[in-house]
């Protein structure tokens, strides 16, 4: 995202209400709107990042990958930092950013943070996204990582747009075929935070808790 491809037109930064729970000063890692962990950088692709061709799921599924909108110019607004007693995004920042965002003239704003969902007052996206919908601009609020059971969703106010992932039916996998041919279907596989997964479709993820020695 900081490479010179005239995509990326604007980056700040928003810790006031990060700073004031913290019991030690803030470093130069939060003074800063660079990604430090990837998911500002993935959720900003996500919404508007360029054709890219030529790439894979480990080999499956060559194509075109590339954003909601790909000719769309972006700005980034980082509130979210290392937990403070489990909390990450702050209200006085997240507000914040919102000002500033209305004040830069953004036409669209797409929001990849939350929480439970709560009061309305109380809650601290639907009041930023009020008052840029207040302005016209388009606000998309994802939907959280809780589903897929009832009643887990957050963002659910009626002036923004909440968006939530969904399943296909394509599969990713690969043939092993031993001495005797006997043919065997082996689904993707892969290892976050400690905990080996492997996959057959989207929707269809299994953990294994057994460690294969990798090294």
């Amino acid at each position: 995202m900081y490479g010179k491809n005239r995509k990326l037109i604007g980056a700040r930064y928003f810790n006031k209400g990060y700073a004031s729970r913290l019991t030690v000063p803030l470093n130069s890692s939060s003074e800063t709107p660079r990604d430090n962990e990837g998911h500002g950088s993935h959720t900003l692709s996500t919404a508007g990042g360029n054709m890219v061709p030529g790439v894979s799921v480990f080999g499956q599924g060559f194509g075109t990958a590339k954003g909601g909108s790909p000719k769309a110019r972006v700005a980034s607004y980082k509130v979210c930092w290392p937990p403070v007693n489990g909390d990450e995004c702050f209200d006085a920042d997240i507000l914040a950013a919102f000002d500033a965002a209305i004040h830069d003239g953004v036409d669209v704003l797409s929001v990849s943070l939350g929480g439970s969902a709560s009061n309305l007052f109380n809650d601290s996206v639907a009041i930023g996204s009020f008052h840029a919908a207040k302005k016209g601009i388009v606000v998309v609020c994802s939907a959280g990582n809780s589903g897929p059971n009832d009643a887990t969703a957050s963002n659910l106010a009626p002036w923004y747009i909440t968006v939530g992932a969904s399943t296909m039916d394509r599969e990713f996998p690969s043939y092993v075929v031993l001495g005797n041919n006997l043919t065997f279907k082996v689904c993707l596989f892969f290892y976050i935070r400690r905990q080996y997964y492997y996959m057959c479709k989207f929707g269809d993820i299994f953990v294994f808790d057994i460690s294969l020695g990798f090294g």
